[in-house]
């Protein structure tokens, strides 16, 4: 949680619209909304965190970078910027097409991560999550507001009985590879008004982190491996097209106008931020202070995955 509390409250701002009503009706000269988002710039570092302090390191751990470190990287970013796993969407839209029947949210706890990142939900809705793994985890969901961080729900994430309690050594334990669903818990994400984003993480494992979206309207993508993303049925009009990151602290925003049937292209490079983003970014050059012994990172093996910085 040390990470967790400090992060949160430096990155996490209210993308504040005022709340109103959504009134859903059919939308017969709708236009559309298409194009790509890329990161322009170096993409930030990583997080680090050490496995030595941290809870469970045998199974986690065979996810690492081989030195003892676990590393989470919020920037999903192709070879050529592609930004992926970031959330578009048209404010100002107060009537339109209904939300589509997908159902309730999922995340899932899958090898010791929240899996997606980020997720889209509507704010007075529930989400729900899944543990897969052959571990305990635990979920804690915040908001912050103008009285700084708001517990949302902080509940035990059971795995799955059918799992193998009982290893008979590290080896067994590490090299166990199945996922099976845990009873699946389902929680309300009612936030403070005018509020929209919430993060989520793991009281047992602090790599484990998520990010959601409170959205007030059915228009909104998350763009995919090409950083494409589109949007439809979008009623004629002017409206503000945002980009979001939870990392990303600039306000990353476009006017858009779509007439009836038409359709609009939006291209839009996100600078890339700068500077330290999180108190355990991974470092360029390792202090005493911080380091792994060898032969503790022998016993922290990456059987599954070696992570690079």
């Amino acid at each position: 949680m040390r990470y967790f509390v400090s992060a949160m409250i430096a990155i996490m701002t209210g993308i504040g619209s005022p709340a109103w009503s959504y009134e859903e009706t059919a939308v017969t000269d709708g236009g559309r909304v298409v194009g790509t988002i890329t990161l322009d710039g170096q993409v930030p570092k990583p997080k680090g965190y050490n496995l030595t302090t941290l809870p469970d390191p045998f199974y986690c751990g065979r996810i690492s970078d081989g030195q003892g470190w676990r590393i989470l990287q919020p920037f999903q970013v192709g070879p050529a910027g592609e930004f992926r796993e970031v959330v578009v969407y048209l404010d100002g839209i107060d009537k339109g097409k209904p939300f589509a029947e997908g159902g309730v949210p999922q995340i899932e706890a899958k090898d010791c991560l929240f899996l997606p990142f980020t997720t889209v939900v509507r704010d007075d809705q529930p989400v729900t999550v899944v543990n897969m793994d052959p571990v305990m985890h635990d979920i804690q969901a915040y908001e912050t507001s103008h009285l700084g961080p708001r517990v949302l729900f902080n509940v035990p994430l059971p795995m799955n009985p059918q799992h193998p309690r009982n290893f008979k050594d590290r080896s067994d334990a590490a090299l166990y590879h199945r996922h099976m669903a845990g009873t699946p818990m389902k929680q309300l994400v009612n936030l403070t008004k005018n509020r929209r984003i919430f993060v989520m993480q793991c009281g047992f494992h602090a790599y484990m982190e998520s990010w959601g979206l409170a959205v007030t309207n059915p228009y909104f993508a998350k763009t995919d491996e090409q950083g494409r993303f589109t949007l439809t049925d979008v009623p004629p009009g002017t409206y503000k097209l945002v980009v979001w990151h939870p990392y990303v602290r600039s306000s990353i925003e476009r006017t858009v106008t779509i007439g009836p049937k038409g359709t609009v292209e939006a291209h839009i490079a996100v600078p890339a931020p700068t500077g330290r983003l999180y108190a355990n970014e991974v470092l360029d050059h390792a202090y005493i202070r911080y380091n792994v012994p060898e032969e503790t990172q022998k016993e922290i093996e990456p059987m599954i995955q070696k992570q690079q910085h």
